[in-house]
């Protein structure tokens, strides 16, 4: 089976909702380690099944290729294997601990899990997971896809969580938020989508950008992922 990369000095990077293989090109040569293709019709980064597999084969072995999909049945799980063979499947949807460990199984890939957190109540839900958790911000009231919508959650809140677990930070980072974050919650990986884009599509400066505001705060504090 595969598993998650292995940090090294400061956490782990991902781009997420990579839309174009150009934009996929100017992530990886930005420094991002891993890169998110989203299947999920709701979502303005939607990508068919046939496009994603065009990214992701446009930076195989050159970066960590994750499919993100939202309460997703088996026939799409089994497409987006089958044609993007992703390294990694994340989950956003309402998907329960059981189904999260079947799509292990039938996947063979490592899964990461979303948790959306507005409260320390919320966290209590990560015990539950074996998965690498992805602790992002609830979406607000009345939306219609999962995910912080761009807004960042109380990171203090992440001090009731066990210690030892790995775990991806998402929700309002950017380059200017991004190296408080890492200095306060020191995580595994941290996740970007929004806020590395200009007019909703992905810009190469921003991209650039915070992949160098995470290097500078590991760098600074001495930080091991």
């Amino acid at each position: 089976m595969k598993r998650w990369p292995v940090a090294g000095e400061g956490p782990l990077i991902k781009i997420c909702g990579i839309t174009t293989p150009a934009l996929a090109e100017a992530a990886v040569a930005a420094g991002a380690d891993m890169i998110g293709v989203v299947h999920f019709k709701p979502s303005p980064r939607h990508l068919t099944v046939d496009a994603a597999a065009e990214i992701a084969q446009t930076v195989r072995g050159r970066a960590f290729v994750v499919a993100l999909t939202v309460d997703a049945d088996d026939a799409t799980i089994d497409a987006l294997l089958a044609h993007v063979r992703p390294d990694a499947l994340q989950l956003h949807g309402k998907e329960t601990p059981e189904r999260v460990a079947a799509l292990a199984a039938r996947s063979g890939l490592p899964v990461a899990k979303a948790i959306g957190v507005a409260a320390a109540g919320d966290l209590a839900l990560a015990d539950r997971y074996d998965a690498l958790l992805v602790i992002d911000a609830k979406p607000p009231k009345g939306a219609d896809r999962p995910g912080g919508h761009g807004q960042p959650f109380d990171w203090t809140l992440l001090d009731a969580l066990d210690p030892s677990r790995p775990f991806m930070l998402s929700g309002g980072l950017d380059p200017a938020s991004v190296g408080r974050a890492v200095r306060l919650v020191r995580p595994y990986a941290v996740d970007v989508s929004s806020g590395v884009e200009s007019g909703g599509v992905k810009d190469p400066a921003k991209m650039a950008a915070f992949v160098s505001a995470v290097h500078s705060a590991a760098a600074a504090e001495g930080i091991t992922a």
